[in-house]
């Protein structure tokens, strides 16, 4: 059964300066970004138990083309993956979980 999505504002924030940082160097690199995250959140809607799960209940996978995580977890009861943070590789990995 295919899940919905929400954003935390965290992760929202998130992703939206990625895509102006991306926007400022190539609408062309911005609108990619765009679409792999939206594919990807495609992915995980329509199977959220797919990728591990890698700290406490938060699952997390990488984009192919792009240098992030998404990470998030699942609210079964309501059938909605919460997206807790769109996480740059480079970015401490001691903070991804803690939004």
């Amino acid at each position: 059964m295919r899940y919905k999505h929400v954003y935390t504002p965290a992760a929202l924030r998130d992703y939206t300066e990625s895509v102006s940082w991306y926007a400022l160097r190539s609408i062309r690199a911005a609108e990619n970004f765009i679409a792999e995250v939206t594919e990807k959140i495609k992915i995980i809607c329509n199977s959220p138990g797919k990728f591990k799960n890698r700290y406490k209940n938060f699952r997390e996978t990488s984009l192919k083309r792009f240098p992030f995580y998404i990470i998030y977890f699942t609210d079964d009861a309501n059938k909605t993956v919460i997206i807790t943070a769109v996480y740059h590789h480079k970015r401490n990995p001691r903070n991804k979980y803690s939004k």
